[in-house]
């Protein structure tokens, strides 16, 4: 749609052809992009089929309707399309009990099919307590609906998730996050279903209480819980990647109700992710990246060689994108005994990563077209599963989080992360006191 947008822009018509299911995709595109009246002409090939005779057969099928589109005269609302959205929309829409409110905001798709906390005027207030920003400040435009995020935005979504007014460094470095990775909302709108996955770093970890050791992605930690929560909302809210109207995830993913994890500094013998990528030790930090797929599997042997073997025995051909592994502590004291850096790691699995010279044969497939996305082998590709290039120079990377125990995993795909550095309150100690304590206390069985 953009393509179209464009050389409609330079004066000459266009008609897009669009998958029948995704027409509401393709005018949401349109109309972020200024044109909500550009013509599409829909037809039945699924998209990114690649059998030549079905896209034939569906294409022919509707080309008299492409140049009927192409010829047929603007109408009135073509050529002067109106706003459709309020320009001082009120600031209470809604009163009612709190199943009233639920029912009304998820009515209206402003929810994620949880229950929300009404974000009532006090309860905004107090979340943006949790920066030293003015509510108006626009923290950033988010494409693809080119939504301008606010201080006040942000905390409205904070406060529907459950969060505390603590997270507002780490949300607000998480919006700038997504406007800083060129193709975050490509990421959120594609058949591909790809889960925001966020890394925390740096001493607002603990401050916080977000977990970094057992179960760091598992529910129970309300700052894990509710920080890719409200990163979500806003996702939704701001953004504007709306399930099936332009978030088309053929499978979907469980993580986009939020996947945050503290990366395990205390126990981890390696420099943090955000050291890695330029930050100083004691900054507090988030890193956005966009795993499509997450594995847990059991290491032929916890040791380095054992680990590594597993990953170069489990990456799959196919694979696009990111490669994270995702090492518990002990895993990562293995290889550092071993004498082993992230960066050695890295160029290990970089360097022997590779496609079977038969692999494709075997499948029967034709080597020299089958996937070749860097992965193919045969005379049209190549071995190599990993090819840094331009937009993925480091196509691996290495985060330690979890508990001490001998399963290992894997995040895959998406582009290459980005990393913001959460900038605190000048009464953060303050703050922080007032809710450092909010944290569960089990019974003991």
């Amino acid at each position: 749609m953009y393509d179209a947008i464009y050389i409609e822009k330079a004066g000459k018509p266009t008609v897009t052809f669009a998958f029948e299911h995704f027409l509401n995709d393709a005018m949401s595109a349109a109309s972020s992009k200024g044109m909500p009246v550009v013509r599409v002409v829909p037809e039945t090939i699924v998209s990114e089929s690649t059998v030549v005779a079905d896209i034939e057969k569906a294409i022919t099928a509707v080309f008299d309707d492409a140049v009927a589109a192409l010829t047929k005269p603007l109408t009135a609302e073509e050529k002067s399309p109106q706003p459709r959205e309020q320009e001082n929309p009120p600031r209470i829409i809604f009163k009612g009990s709190l199943e009233d409110v639920n029912r009304f905001f998820y009515q209206r798709g402003w929810t994620d099919g949880l229950p929300i906390i009404p974000p009532t005027e006090s309860a905004v207030a107090e979340m943006c307590t949790g920066t030293d920003l003015p509510a108006d400040h626009i923290v950033a435009e988010l494409e693809p609906r080119r939504g301008k995020a606010t201080v006040e935005k942000i905390a409205i979504n904070a406060v529907m998730a459950g969060c505390l007014p603590t997270y507002m460094p780490l949300l607000i470095a998480g919006v700038e996050c997504l406007s800083d990775n060129p193709v975050s909302g490509m990421m959120a709108a594609s058949t591909g279903s790809f889960s925001p996955f966020w890394l925390i770093n740096g001493p607002v970890a603990k401050d916080i209480n977000a977990r970094a050791t057992y179960g760091a992605a598992s529910p129970g930690d309300i700052a894990n819980a509710t920080i890719g929560r409200a990163l979500g909302l806003l996702t939704k809210n701001i953004r504007g990647v709306r399930k099936q109207v332009e978030d088309m995830g053929v499978l979907g993913n469980p993580g986009k109700y939020t996947w945050v994890a503290a990366e395990n500094e205390e126990f981890s013998p390696f420099e943090p992710q955000h050291v890695e990528r330029g930050l100083k030790k004691e900054d507090s930090a988030i890193t956005l990246t966009f795993p499509q797929s997450f594995q847990q599997m059991m290491p032929f042997g916890t040791d380095a060689k054992g680990i590594l073997a597993t990953v170069i025995g489990s990456i799959v051909p196919a694979r696009m994108g990111q490669f994270i592994l995702l090492l518990t502590p002990a895993h990562a004291r293995s290889f550092a005994d071993a004498g082993w850096t992230k960066k050695a790691i890295k160029e290990y699995i970089v360097k022997n990563a590779v496609v079977p010279e038969d692999y494709f044969e075997r499948l029967g497939l034709d080597g020299s077209r089958a996937f070749d996305r860097g992965t193919g082998s045969g005379p049209g590709g190549t071995r190599d599963i990993f090819r840094p290039s331009r937009h993925d120079p480091d196509p691996v990377q290495v985060f330690v989080y979890g508990g001490f125990g001998s399963w290992m995993g894997f995040a895959q795909g998406g582009p290459p992360p980005v990393t913001r550095k959460a900038e605190l309150p000048k009464d953060w100690a303050k703050l922080m006191a007032k809710y450092k304590n909010i944290v569960p206390n089990y019974i003991r069985y």
